[in-house]
Parts: structure tokens; sequence; C-alpha cells
């Protein structure tokens, strides 16, 4: 008989995982898998820091910055989680180095890269966070190295998320000790500079 359910993809007969000779599943263990596709439409506000998304537009990379610690955050929040403080925002030059990398041999179907996929976390001029986001472009995946040097691009496409406007490029060939010769983050953090974990620069 030919199967009635247009979107069945397989009928399988599932083992028992233990091996037993007496199944207490034996007659549970044939499944049917079906393919259910569903469209979610959500109205979503980026609150506070719409002005980060939206300076993404104009190719321009903010932060939002402490003024009483100094701190500047990126990811931006609005207040300082260390003092309380209402932030501001600041302009940074989206130039830094990679800090750490993962690459995926598959990338997922609703981002667009090169394979494999790399995420870094790089050190931004100007920030006192790491911001983990897409590395693209960079060629031989050999050259990957934490201390590479990177810098924001940002699409001249539309795109379907803010976040999808910018991405990190390598820069040159080559690597340096920190962004505008400060303290690694990595150092930072061993020596306490400013009590931050890599879990704090993200929202």
């Amino acid at each position: 008989m030919a199967d009635l359910v247009r979107r069945k993809l397989e009928v399988r007969l599932c083992a028992d995982p233990l091996g037993r000779v007496s199944d207490p599943w034996a007659d549970f263990r044939q499944v049917e898998i079906i393919n259910i596709e569903k469209r979610f439409t959500y109205r979503h506000s980026l609150g506070k820091v719409s002005r980060f998304f939206l300076e993404l537009e104009q190719g321009r990379l903010f932060a939002a910055a402490c003024p009483r610690c100094a701190q500047v955050w990126l990811p931006p929040r609005p207040v300082c989680p260390h003092d309380l403080a209402i932030t501001t925002w600041r302009e940074l030059s989206g130039k830094g180095t990679v800090a750490a990398f993962t690459t995926c041999p598959k990338t997922p179907h609703y981002i667009w890269g090169q394979e494999p996929l790399v995420l870094a976390y790089v050190d931004l001029e100007g920030a006192s966070t790491l911001f983990l986001h897409q590395l693209r472009n960079y060629g031989d995946p050999s050259r990957l190295k934490v201390g590479l040097l990177v810098r924001a691009v940002f699409s001249q496409e539309p795109v379907d998320h803010p976040l999808e406007l910018f991405w990190f490029e390598p820069e040159v060939t080559g690597s340096r000790t920190s962004p505008g010769g400060r303290v690694p983050y990595s150092q930072a953090r061993a020596g306490g500079r400013d009590g931050l974990t890599s879990e704090e620069g993200l929202l």
C-alpha cells in the first residue's frame, strides 16, 4: 500500500540499547519519522541597545562606556554591571585580535559563510570585553591562530537580522600582543585588571 502520509520520511526499527533477550519495549520499537515545518513570526524590540544595531546599518561599531569605572562593554550594556552607572555610547575602530576561536565543519543553513564555520572571540581596540562573532574570508584554515589581526567588515546587502550586518575578517598577515598595546584579555583576567570573566562579556 502506498504511503498516505506525505510528510513521512521513513519507518525504522530501533534496537534495544541494552541488548536484552526479552525486551519489555519490543512493541514500541517501530518508529515513524515525519517532516514537520513550522514558521513563527515575532515582533521583537531591541530595547535600549537599539542604537548598536542601527549604527551597524551605517557601517559603525559602537560599544557602551561606563563614566565611572571606564569599562567599555561590547555587547553594549545600558547599565554598567560593576557600579550600576548608566553607560554612554562610544564608537570603536572595529580592529582587534583573535583571543580564541572554534571551527564547525558544517555551516548551518541559516548562516552565510565559508566552511568550516569559524566563531571567534575578538579582543577589540577600545573594548574591555571580548566579542564573539563570525570570522569570514579567512582563506587557508591553517592560518587561523590566536593573535590573528582582524577587522570588522560591514554588509552592503540587505540582511534578515541586524547581527548579520557585520562580521570579522583577517586584516593583514601577522599577529600582535594586544590591540593598541593593551594587556591581552587573558592576562588581564589572570592579573585581576577588571575582574571580568568571559561570560561577562556577553549579553
